[in-house]
C-alpha cells in the first residue's frame, strides 16, 4: 500500500509539474504573439538553413520578408512571393514566370510568413526548454510537439529573446533526421513602407512579354 501511495503521489507531482510547464510555455508564446500583433508592420532579414547529416546535406540561404497583418512580401532563393490577402503571387525571375495561387485552406500547410508568430496555437503541446546565452543574449527555448502522431515533424524549438520577447530562431526537427532552421538576423518594426509592396502589378509583367503568367481558373 505504501508503494502504491508513493507511486500515486509521484505521478500527481509529475502531472502537475508538466501542466505548469505547459502553461508557462504557452503564456510566453502568447506574450510574443501579442507584442508582434501590436506592430503596424515588420521587416525581417533571415538565414534559412537545411541540414541532414545522414544524407550529407547542408543548404543555407538568406532572405527578407515584410509583413503587415496577413499581407506579406517575401524575397527568397531568387523568387518573390506576394500575398495580398486574397491570392498568392509567386514570381520566379530566373524562369521568367509568375504563378498565381489561391491560398491553401489545409490546416497542415507549410508555415507561411504571416503565420510565423501564430502557428503554435493549434496542433501542438508545449513545454519550456533550455535557456541559452547566445552572443551575450539570453534566449529562452520553447519546445512544441505535434499532437498528430503521423506528423512528419518530431518537434519545433522556438527561441525567444528573453529581453525583447521577439523570436530569435525557429528550429524544426523532422522525423527523417532533417533539421530546418530560420534564424532572424534583422528585426525592424513600424517602418515607412509603400502599400504597393503587397500588390501584384499584372501590367508590369504583361509588358515584359517574356514572363508567362499562370493562374487558377
Amino acid at each position: 500500500m505504501k508503494k502504491l501511495a508513493f507511486l500515486t503521489t509521484f505521478l500527481l507531482i509529475c502531472i502537475t509539474s508538466f501542466g505548469q510547464e505547459s502553461a508557462k510555455a504557452k503564456s510566453l508564446l502568447d506574450e510574443v504573439a501579442q507584442k508582434i500583433g501590436g506592430y503596424k508592420n515588420i521587416y525581417i532579414e533571415f538565414n534559412h538553413s537545411l541540414d541532414n547529416k545522414e544524407a550529407d546535406v547542408h543548404q543555407e540561404t538568406r532572405g527578407t520578408v515584410t509583413l503587415k497583418g496577413d499581407l506579406y512580401n517575401l524575397n527568397y532563393m531568387g523568387s518573390e512571393q506576394i500575398f495580398d490577402g486574397k491570392k498568392l503571387y509567386l514570381i520566379i525571375h530566373e524562369d521568367e514566370e509568375v504563378i498565381i495561387q489561391n491560398p491553401s485552406k489545409k490546416k497542415e500547410e507549410t508555415l507561411t510568413p504571416s503565420k510565423m508568430f501564430s502557428f503554435y496555437k493549434t496542433g501542438y503541446t508545449f513545454k519550456m526548454d533550455a535557456l541559452k546565452t547566445i552572443k551575450g543574449v539570453k534566449i529562452q527555448y520553447v519546445m512544441l510537439t505535434p499532437i498528430d502522431s503521423n506528423s512528419e515533424i518530431k518537434n519545433v524549438l522556438v527561441g525567444i529573446d528573453a529581453n525583447t520577447k521577439h523570436i530569435f530562431d525557429i528550429i524544426e526537427i523532422g522525423k527523417n533526421g532533417t533539421t530546418t532552421t530560420l534564424n532572424i538576423r534583422t528585426f525592424k518594426t513600424n517602418q515607412p513602407i509603400s502599400e504597393n509592396l503587397f500588390i501584384f502589378d499584372r501590367a508590369k509583367y504583361r509588358d515584359l512579354k517574356k514572363y508567362t503568367i499562370s493562374e487558377p481558373k
